[in-house]
């Protein structure tokens, strides 16, 4: 069997670089909300989250991703960047003062909400619209000098219920052309290429089974030249194959570790730099053994 082998790459951050490729790098999920889909209110109080936040780094995660607003499917209501700002920095100011040395990612589209994080001492800006929801986020990550991760996303939460489906053969096409325009769209706007990961979207715009669509083809979106970041923490595309196992319903939150790791293992063989999680630890032991698969490649093809 061939899996797909990474090419190396330094991340450039705001402070400091990242080598991607030769090992998968775990960022762990720090959702700050009260309605997030996976664990919507666990961590809404700010010793809760900061507390959980240095658990994942006791794990092994080696970036934390602090967000402030759920894009869950369905989703609707708008967070303020004031009330996201308000949820977010006092976390990220304390998990910080914890631990310096942290790298951690403002999960937000919104530019005023990215330029308080960074300011605060955040490395990274993970917009899961890929600079498509605000038009001033492009221009402000290029003049905060930070690393940028670009999501695929189709539509917008409150429409991803209701839009059309796509055949398995358009699913890829459809995210590798839009992940190009919104490279284009970052390069053009000053951000270098060295700062920019890219990331498919899994379940964002994609439907079910579109989503293994996409996995199984995942390797191909690293012909756009950039290290690629794979979420398939226990989404919903996971739970509902598994419903033959759990009486035909959805397989619940709690039950999803298992399925994560194959679904995350299978990422990281595709071409995956980075992978992120709600289980840390699970997902850096899948994360060494799918490394250890790709270095022990045998050359001669034995």
């Amino acid at each position: 069997m061939s899996f797909t082998q990474r090419s190396e790459f330094l991340w450039r951050l705001r402070s400091r670089t990242l080598a991607l490729g030769k090992r998968t790098l775990v960022m762990g999920v720090l959702n700050v909300t009260p309605d997030s889909f996976s664990d919507g209110g666990l961590y809404h109080d700010a010793q809760d989250a900061v507390g959980h936040g240095l658990r994942m780094l006791d794990e092994g995660a080696d970036i934390l991703d602090v967000g402030g607003e759920s894009t869950r499917p369905g989703q609707q209501e708008v967070v303020s960047a004031a009330a996201e700002q308000e949820r977010v920095l006092p976390v990220i100011a304390a998990i910080l003062e914890a631990r310096p040395e942290v790298v951690i990612s403002i999960d937000t589209y919104k530019a005023s909400t990215a330029a308080a994080a960074v300011g605060a001492g955040a490395e990274i800006v993970n917009d899961v619209s890929g600079f498509l929801w605000d038009g001033e986020m492009a221009a402000a990550c290029a003049g905060l000098g930070c690393g940028v991760v670009l999501m695929h996303t189709r539509g917008r939460p409150d429409e991803w219920k209701t839009q059309a489906r796509l055949a398995d053969a358009e699913v890829l096409p459809l995210v590798k052309r839009g992940l190009g325009e919104q490279l284009q769209m970052a390069l053009n706007a000053g951000v270098s290429r060295d700062r920019i990961v890219l990331d498919p979207g899994y379940g964002f715009g994609k439907r079910f089974d579109e989503n293994y669509a996409l996995l199984a083809r995942q390797a191909e979106l690293l012909e756009l030249g950039q290290p690629l970041l794979a979420g398939v923490s226990r989404k919903s595309f996971l739970a509902r194959t598994l419903r033959p196992l759990y009486g035909g319903v959805d397989a619940p939150m709690e039950s999803r570790v298992y399925s994560t790791l194959a679904a995350t293992g299978a990422a990281i063989l595709s071409g995956a730099s980075l992978v992120r999680v709600h289980d840390v630890r699970p997902a850096v032991e899948a994360a060494r053994i799918a490394d250890a698969v790709l270095s022990s490649r045998d050359p001669q093809g034995s």
